[in-house]
């Protein structure tokens, strides 16, 4: 029997990392997963912690109503928030079943200030990558974690964790 998961987005990095993480945390299950285009109702860059976990939340939810007959709805979203240390990366993965709600963030990195100053300036963080470093779409491939690591942690594992510590209260064990 398989278990339908659907994935609040289309990016194939996002999907990639979910079935990743479910597939580590359930060895012996079977999964079908489904990608699916929902609002998150939050800026397309979210600019603060709690906005990013908003949008993740609203993902995931809006996935289920969506969506209803699934057994998990996954809402990822990718933000950032200035600190006095500088403009921090991560992203909130949020998971839902019909009995609960768990949420995981991301490791933190620290943008370099040209491309935070992009992102000041309204510029969404994958835009201004890709304009920084010459590239295109980055977002849906190895994103910034990937362009500032040189490959060492790219997007999907970057998720993957984050997708495996969000699943830790789903396990049957808990």
């Amino acid at each position: 029997m398989f278990q339908k998961i659907i994935i609040a987005s289309k990016n194939p990095v996002k999907i990639e990392a979910t079935q990743a993480g479910f597939h580590r945390m359930f060895k012996n299950e079977s999964f079908v997963f489904e990608g699916i285009s929902v609002p998150s109702e939050v800026r397309d860059q979210p600019m603060s912690n709690k906005e990013t976990l908003d949008g993740a939340r609203n993902r995931a939810k809006n996935a289920k109503d969506q969506f209803p007959n699934a057994e998990y709805w996954v809402g990822i979203e990718g933000g950032i928030h200035d600190d006095v240390f500088g403009m921090q990366a991560f992203a909130w993965i949020v998971i839902l079943s019909n009995e609960k709600l768990s949420q995981a963030q991301t490791a933190i990195f620290y943008l370099p200030e040209p491309i935070a100053n992009m992102v000041r300036g309204g510029v969404e963080l994958g835009a201004a990558d890709d304009q920084y470093f010459g590239r295109s779409n980055s977002k849906q491939k190895d994103g910034a974690v990937g362009i500032l690591t040189k490959g060492e942690i790219d997007r999907k594992a970057y998720y993957e964790h984050a997708m495996v510590m969000a699943l830790i209260p789903f396990r049957k064990e808990n």
